[in-house]
């Protein structure tokens, strides 16, 4: 494929013209799943706060505090490099969808300040800023849902349109909650395993029902898409992917079930099965849109900047990407496994 491109564009493939803008763009893309997988499990659970009890509620978001830090910057991260990195493209994104931005803006805002404020406000109004955040979690899953769903209609503004893009707004919160619970799963025994583990089978359905549908209207909506998919050796790897993505939800609802009803030791392997599903699933995603930042419109490099802004975007990200590679190791290593609450100082000197 990189051949067939170099040749289209009349470029050399050692040529900065031809290879700064896809760096750039498998950056870009590698921002996209580090903010959906890593700060999903986090919107997750704030979807699921107003399910669950006061007391629940404030353990939910107090297991969260370690990763609240590291989770805010992917989308500021992300939005930066696309305006800076592929100007062109930019302009025809905020065109079409200043609306779900706006609203993700919003959410985003909402879930920063409702988390802060609930840390330094009285025990009587904490439950209120937990909502707040909850609010502001819903709105950023309805935001990502809907995006997602304008992208691949390519922005069109029918009512059609706009109905299949709330289904997949709706199905995007599913898909987070579902995330959000087998987090929580891993992360907490006792009630709140199982509380959780319920929340999962509630969404679990809607969950695949959304990827059904992006993809079905992805492939059928666009030729090219459908093509690429059929052609060749590939449709055999497509259809076995979709085979293990339909198997996988159907296991994620089993254990699920078997969690309710008993207690169950590998608590990790649900939360690890979604993680496969939603990497699987923005992969189809990035190489279905491949290499176009707007389908069948705007190329990576139509909207690339120039060179020498790309060589200045460059020099900053080789000096700041290892340092937040370092930090966000360091951060997400004690996501897994099931949490364990600080010793008391006293402890520690006798264990000592």
């Amino acid at each position: 494929m990189i051949d067939s491109l170099v040749a289209l564009l009349g470029l050399q493939a050692h040529d900065p013209h031809f290879w700064m803008p896809l760096a750039f763009m498998f950056l870009f893309f590698a921002l996209v799943v580090a903010g959906t997988v890593l700060d999903g499990f986090d919107i997750g659970v704030g979807c699921l706060v107003p399910f669950a009890s006061p007391v629940l509620r404030m353990r939910m978001l107090a297991l969260l505090s370690p990763w609240r830090d590291a989770n805010e910057f992917w989308l500021l991260l992300g939005l930066t490099l696309l305006a800076t990195a592929f100007p062109l493209a930019w302009e025809v994104v905020m065109g079409q969808l200043y609306v779900p931005l706006t609203l993700l803006g919003l959410g985003v805002f909402m879930r920063s300040a409702a988390f802060e404020l609930r840390l330094r406000s009285p025990i009587a109004s904490q439950n209120g800023w937990a909502l707040v955040f909850a609010v502001g979690s819903w709105m950023t899953a309805l935001a990502h849902g809907y995006l997602l769903g304008q992208i691949v209609t390519g922005y069109e503004s029918g009512a059609g349109y706009v109905s299949y893009a709330g289904f997949v707004a709706l199905c995007a919160v599913a898909a987070y909650s579902l995330l959000g619970a087998a987090w929580l799963m891993m992360r907490e025994p006792g009630e709140l395993r199982v509380r959780a583990a319920y929340w999962g089978r509630q969404a679990v359905r809607w969950a695949a029902a959304g990827a059904v549908a992006v993809s079905l209207v992805l492939a059928f909506a666009n030729t090219g898409v459908f093509l690429r998919w059929t052609s060749g050796s590939q449709w055999l790897v497509i259809v076995l992917l979709w085979v293990w993505i339909l198997i996988s939800f159907m296991i994620i609802e089993m254990m699920l079930q078997r969690t309710i009803h008993r207690s169950y030791r590998h608590a990790w392997l649900p939360f690890l099965l979604v993680l496969l599903v939603f990497l699987i699933t923005l992969g189809g995603l990035g190489y279905s849109f491949f290499p176009y930042l707007v389908l069948d419109n705007v190329t990576i490099w139509d909207a690339a900047a120039s060179v020498d802004a790309l060589r200045l975007i460059l020099a900053a990200a080789v000096i700041a990407l290892p340092v937040a590679l370092i930090f966000n190791i360091w951060v997400y290593w004690r996501m897994f496994g099931v949490s364990r609450p600080p010793q008391p100082p006293a402890f520690r000197q006798r264990a000592n």
